[in-house]
């Protein structure tokens, strides 16, 4: 992993400098924009919609657009010398309980390491916070964008986790909502409780599960890197149409029933390989991009050609102090 951000925790009077790293990664398939007749990129230029001129990405500046169509110029000096308080630190602000927060919030999470002369304050930290059973609300601006955030324990590692702003969760308007609930009978309550009792574990085990659209995706790649027919997977068998709602969960709890069986044979623990072997690629983007400068590539990239479509994805085994 590459550090993508040097700063330091503040907790009271305590400093504890650390570095940042990105916790993910995309597993995602790139694809570019090609001419289907010869494969060719699609490459795209940056003209200004004034002098229809080609712009060179130096002389590209931020703009907000007013409602009448007039344009504020931001020049990366000016947003570089907003005063953001936070800007190399991650302030504690207070200690909540985890299961106080909404998921909704959750963006993206990075993992804390302590830089060498700040070993003793980090493990102190962590170990308090552990044991607090608590996480802590910090607020840090990262990418020139600041945010609050929650710092946890994760296998022995602070991990700092960015969150919405409530004003970006948006409300929660429909209109069935206003409407009277229909009438749950009380058997149909039961089934439905059976079914989540049938589909229930005790811990979530994320490596059972796999991306099949990228296994897919990958196969098809690697077959016309081999010059072979791509296999087309077994269609789905067509369910039979069940309009009564208790017939529907009689019928899933039944098939959930059928499926933990079969799945205690072994054939369940076995799916967390990425598919497809060969030369194909594995997918790519990585959580490591420098913080200063993923902006940039991102804009270039889209200039020259890089623009692209992204499937699948990747999930992470953690576990949490909370």
């Amino acid at each position: 992993m590459r550090v993508m951000w040097k700063g330091a925790v503040s907790f009271g009077l305590v400093t504890i400098p650390i570095h940042l790293y990105a916790a993910t990664e995309s597993k995602n398939v790139s694809l570019r924009q090609v001419h289907e007749a010869d494969g060719g990129r699609i490459q795209y230029k940056r003209v200004c919609t004034v002098d229809g001129e080609e712009v060179p990405y130096a002389d590209i500046a931020k703009g907000y657009e007013l409602s009448d169509g007039g344009m504020v110029v931001l020049t990366d000096k000016e947003l570089s010398e907003l005063p953001v308080s936070t800007s190399r630190s991650i302030d504690v602000q207070e200690f909540v309980p985890l299961e106080s927060i909404d998921p909704i919030y959750y963006d993206k999470s990075y993992y804390l390491e302590p830089q060498k002369a700040a070993i003793k304050p980090y493990v102190l930290l962590r170990d308090a916070l552990h044991k607090s059973g608590q996480v802590a609300i910090t607020k840090v601006a990262i990418r020139q964008r600041e945010s609050l955030a929650v710092l946890r324990v994760v296998s022995d590692v602070m991990v700092l986790t960015t969150m919405l702003w409530p004003d970006e969760v948006r409300d929660i308007d429909f209109p069935f909502l206003r409407e009277d609930p229909p009438e749950v009978r009380a058997q149909e309550m039961s089934m439905a409780s059976s079914l989540i009792d049938s589909l229930s574990d005790s811990v979530f085990e994320p490596d059972k599960y796999q991306d099949s659209y990228r296994e897919a995706l990958l196969g098809l790649i690697q077959s016309k890197i081999d010059g072979k027919e791509a296999e087309r997977p077994p269609a789905a068998a067509a369910e039979a149409e069940i309009t009564d709602l208790m017939s529907a969960l009689q019928a899933s709890v039944t098939a959930a029933k059928e499926a933990r069986e079969t799945g205690s044979d072994g054939d369940a623990g076995d799916s967390g390989g990425h598919g497809s072997g060969g030369s194909a690629p594995s997918g790519s983007g990585s959580g490591d991009e420098d913080a200063s400068g993923e902006e940039d590539a991102e804009s270039s990239g889209a200039a020259s050609g890089m623009d692209k479509d992204r499937s699948g994805g990747s999930g992470r085994s953690s576990r949490t102090s909370a």
